[in-house]
């Protein structure tokens, strides 16, 4: 049955008349074209379609669209701003961390939540924060490296 659904991604109010049992991640993929979240498994094992809703980590090809009707979602592209990239996606490039990079995605939706409720996160934290992330290139330590130099750059640039 299709319903007018009203919900904020990447700080854009959005307004669409859809089957509220669409998955989430079929609406910002084919509905709103933000391609960053990725389809992996499509039950909650892989971490690829992850997003945030009300700043928390979710997976977003199991939830029904209807279901963040008025939230704020922030996929892996409204992570970014004019002023460049996130500290994040910065230090996933300084560190390498990306081979096939299906998996970034989610995990810099999981990282960005932890980053913003944690702000001086351990290893043991960090690796708590992304364990729902499969990843098949064995990019771990990189990625954990990653999220510490972005933390760090984080922290530096807070007053």
């Amino acid at each position: 049955m299709t319903e007018k659904l009203s919900f904020v991604v990447n700080g854009r109010p959005v307004s669409l008349s859809i089957d509220g049992t669409t998955p989430l991640l079929s609406v910002l993929r084919d509905n709103l074209g933000l391609r960053g979240s990725k389809f992996g498994c499509g039950t909650e094992q892989c971490g690829a379609c992850m997003v945030l809703i009300d700043g928390k980590p979710e997976y977003s090809c199991s939830r029904d669209a209807a279901t963040v009707e008025g939230k704020t979602i922030t996929t892996v592209e409204g992570l970014s701003d004019t002023a460049g990239l996130h500290p994040l996606q910065q230090a996933l490039l300084d560190e390498q961390a990306g081979q096939c990079g299906y998996c970034l995605s989610g995990i810099l939706i999981s990282a960005a939540a932890l980053l913003a409720s944690n702000a001086k996160p351990g290893r043991a934290d960090i690796i708590a924060a992304l364990d729902a992330h499969l990843c098949r290139c064995g990019i771990h330590t990189r990625v954990v490296r990653a999220v510490q130099k972005a933390a760090a750059v984080i922290a530096g640039a807070r007053p």
